[in-house]
């Protein structure tokens, strides 16, 4: 495009004057008048949404074309004719014929033709033209700055008018980018864009998913308060919070539509009670819709109903929900489907099938015709209650209207029959899906599982077979479902067999095949046979990735093999087959340090570091544990500094081990210090951590403390557990609170935890250490009702007790007893029952647990 303001070649004088002073030829008759001035709250007219198609290009004046006029010239015609807008609409086609070509004189008869509420349609056309053309300067940074610049040039007040028919033409055009952008300079020119054409651009974005975008420009103008919306825009805002899933966004969109004055309608009040039903506030809703009905006298929807009913089935109200079906009927509108089969899962839930039936046989007789969710939630109830029949039955309706089931509510229906002990009719179903070719891979490969499980091998061989002739593999997924249920039912020698088996029939193991053997040898501790198949998949052309690597070095370290599995690693890294991750090295380290090998585990992590691995979370607080149980303090605290320097912060788990530490060492004051810390850096301790602080003041004799932190606990919401109560009764035994340290213990028992062995014999060395041999008794007898095996100490105890008492019969009983059961007595024992001859005893106590 040439220059906006080239000069043309120069008319003849005679033309130019006549240009600058003549008036206008046409009658205005010749240009019909039109109002288009939207107001802001206003909704569409027809003429917005049907322009205009008047011509608005002059016919020439001669037979001749007339040259185009100088552009100064123009514009000077066009200023004298300010105040008349279709003369001056006449004379810039005049000088303009035919063409399109914008210079300021166009900008000029844009703010004439605004200024006059019989042209704004005339103003709008033109603006839509030029932007529905092919120019690159579209763009809206450049029309909107002509627009303010020439509006200073010539005197005109700069009116937010063109600005919005601009906007308008953008959002007519779809060119919602631009759009957003006008809208945006507009705000920073401090000009209200009209809130109709401010909708179709919110509507646009939202119709792409721009729903953020959408949300964050409508909240900008409202923040500089050039736009406050109408009911159409909390509508639109509305809708896009509810597809979001943010109903609380959409009730406070409703909110200030009716703090700014709006009148809801039945739109309005509908999309605000689905908000209410999604947030569960299923008061609010009800109020809502009992406004909307008998204040407002607005006729409510299926859809608005629907809602209420469906959240109050969601709450377990059936009751209400079906009182409110009926009101919905009495008002003259049909329940739909997804109204009834919500009623009938609260039937179902409730246990009342009968009621659920009785909603199903009235859909199949007046409507609405029930869909394949309605019958898979009457499958899915009635196969829970274990009525097989009615399960068929539905599956043969929905067959008679034309559904066919999915393949997910085939194998939900399988499942249920085979997990509720009726395998028969799993099979049956199964077999009958088979037939008519519902049942998929999908389904063939749970069956193919579950028949592994129930060590059913024969069935597993001849469904492959089924499932080979009809054309549903066996694939790879297929074999390793049975090699993983295999290898989870510890049936290794068949899980490699059925390997062999997928091999000679050339389906390719893929990293899941492969993982899930190797696993299965390694926990099996079949090392020659995890090697086997790891030298196998070696010499495959399989690429393997870090998932069956990691496998196996997990294998090895839970093996006791952490030295292999680092030598490993280093094979890895050296030949670059693999990029060996964090997780491998954390599985490592922690091997090391279970073996109690912490130099290793020290040289490991370096090693590491100096592989380019970055240590995680999980390394740290691996290593600063085993520094801790291996009282290697000052190096933990290194660890910590370490990590603090990388910017990394502490865990739970993290502090919980440095915490563990200091409370093993006895030093409380630094164990409490970090516990302060752990709630400054806004994190919550566990049930490990309160225990390592109640052991550790137990330790030191200060119940107190330990006592308190027990309140604590219980008040943060936490719960003991029995290393907790085993803690506090053995410390209060040890100062002699009976009454404390049994209130605590019958605490524990109403909860449901069973005393263990260690918790039997803290009770059991206080009592005998305060002579309490009656007690000591009783718990020896609770042992055994619960299971719990007696160890060499209680035996000791017992005995000594009924030396003591003179029962030297059930004394000796009672060590042969021992004896039965495999327990090997010790040296106290012997002191016992050699003292018990010549009538001594002696209370057998526990240093510590």
């Amino acid at each position: 495009m040439r220059s906006l303001l080239a000069f043309r070649k120069i008319p003849p004088p005679f033309l130019l004057r006549w240009l600058i002073h003549s008036k206008p030829f046409c009658s205005q008759s010749r240009f019909p008048k039109e109002s288009d001035n939207p107001s802001p709250q206003a909704n569409g007219s027809a003429s917005d949404d049907n322009p205009p198609t008047s011509v608005v290009v002059v016919a020439n004046l001669s037979t001749t074309k007339p040259e185009q006029k100088d552009e100064s010239r123009v514009i000077d015609a066009l200023l004298d004719r300010r105040n008349d807008p279709e003369s001056a609409l006449r004379l810039y086609n005049w000088a303009r014929p035919g063409s399109f070509e914008v210079g300021n004189s166009f900008w000029l008869l844009i703010h004439i033709l605004v200024s006059s509420p019989e042209s704004h349609g005339r103003a709008r056309d033109l603006l839509q033209r030029y932007v529905s053309s092919s120019s690159p300067m579209t763009m809206p940074k450049v029309l909107v700055t002509n627009l303010v610049e020439s509006a200073k040039s010539f005197g005109f007040e700069v009116k937010a008018l063109p600005f919005s028919y601009l906007l308008n033409a953008y959002t007519r055009e779809r060119r919602t980018d631009y759009a957003v952008d006008c809208i945006n300079l507009m705000i920073e020119l401090g000009l209200p864009p009209y809130v109709r054409y401010v909708n179709n651009t919110l509507s646009a974005l939202v119709r792409r998913n721009s729903i953020n975008e959408a949300k964050e420009l409508y909240g900008k103008m409202v923040a500089t308060g050039l736009v406050a919306g109408d009911k159409a825009t909390a509508h639109l805002l509305m809708r896009a919070s509810l597809r979001e899933e943010k109903p609380e966004e959409a009730l406070e969109v409703f909110s200030k539509a009716i703090e700014r004055g709006e009148e809801p309608d039945g739109l309005l009040y509908s999309l605000a009670i689905q908000a209410c039903c999604k947030t569960v506030n299923l008061g609010m809703a009800f109020g809502l819709l009992r406004e909307m009905k008998e204040k407002k006298k607005l006729c409510v929807s299926q859809e608005t109903y629907t809602s209420v009913i469906v959240a109050l089935v969601k709450q377990d109200k059936v009751e209400e929900a079906v009182r409110l079906k009926d009101e919905m009927v009495s008002d003259g509108i049909n329940m739909n489907v997804i109204a009834a089969t919500s009623l009938i899962k609260g039937h179902c839930k409730n246990s009342d099938l009968g009621s659920a039936l009785e909603i199903f046989r009235k859909m199949e007789r007046e409507g609405p015709s029930p869909n394949r969710v309605t019958f898979s939630v009457l499958m899915e109830w009635f196969s829970k209650n274990g009525d097989m029949e009615k399960v068929l039955e539905f599956y043969k309706k929905m067959e008679a209207l034309g559904i066919t089931p999915s393949a997910f509510q085939v194998h939900s229906v399988i499942q249920v029959c085979l997990k509720g002990q009726r395998p028969e009719h799993g099979l049956k179903l199964f077999e009958e899906y088979s037939e008519t070719g519902v049942a998929n891979i999908f389904i063939c490969n749970s069956m193919l599982s579950w028949l592994c499980k129930q060590g059913k091998i024969d069935e597993t061989k001849d469904l492959l077979r089924k499932m080979e002739s009809r054309g549903l593999g066996p694939n790879v997924v297929s074999y390793n479902n049975v090699m993983l249920a295999l290898c989870r039912t510890k049936r290794l020698d068949l899980a490699l067999t059925v390997f062999s088996e997928m091999l000679e029939k050339d389906i390719k193991p893929n990293d899941y095949t492969y993982s899930t053997l190797i696993d299965g040898c390694f926990k099996n501790r079949d090392f020659h046979n995890a090697w086997e198949v790891i030298a196998q998949m070696n010499s495959s052309d399989i690429e393997v990735n870090e998932v069956v690597y990691h496998t196996v070095i997990n294998g090895l370290c839970k093996a006791g093999q952490s030295s292999k599995a680092r030598d490993m690693l280093e094979d890895l890294m050296r030949e670059k087959r693999v990029c060996i991750g964090c997780m491998s090295y954390n599985t490592i380290i922690d091997g090391f340090i279970k073996e109690s090998r912490m130099d290793s585990a020290v040289a490991a992590y370096r090693e590491m570091c100096g592989n380019g691995v970055s240590p995680n979370v999980v390394t740290y607080t691996c290593m600063m544990d085993g520094l801790c149980k291996n009282s290697r303090m000052d190096q933990a605290l290194e660890m910590r500094k370490e990590m603090k320097n990388k910017g990394m912060k502490l865990d739970v788990p993290a502090y919980g081990a440095l915490i563990d530490g200091f409370c093993k060492k006895g030093e409380m004051k630094s164990a409490s210090a970090l516990f302060s810390e752990l709630f400054k850096e806004g994190l919550n301790p566990n049930e490990a951590v309160y225990n390592s602080l109640i052991s550790g003041f137990r330790n030191l004799g200060n119940m107190e403390a330990a006592i308190d932190l027990y309140k604590k606990m219980l008040k943060d919401g936490l719960r003991c557990d029995l290393r907790t109560y085993t803690t506090l009764v053995d410390g209060l035994l040890k100062e002699g609170n009976l009454i404390m340290a049994f209130g605590l213990y019958t605490e524990m028992q109403g909860l449901g935890i069973v005393a263990d062995e260690i918790m039997c014999s803290v009770i059991v060395n206080g009592l005998s250490k305060m002579g309490q041999f009656v007690e000591v008794v009783k718990m020896f007898e609770e042992m055994k009702k619960n299971d719990v095996t007696p160890n060499v100490f209680i035996y000791n105890a017992v005995i000594a007790g009924h030396f003591k008492e003179g029962n030297l019969d059930e004394a000796f009983r009672l060590h042969d007893e021992m004896l039965d059961k495999g327990l090997v007595p010790d040296g106290v024992t012997f002191d016992i029952l050699v003292r018990g001859k010549y009538g001594e005893s002696q209370c057998i106590g526990v240093e510590s647990l």
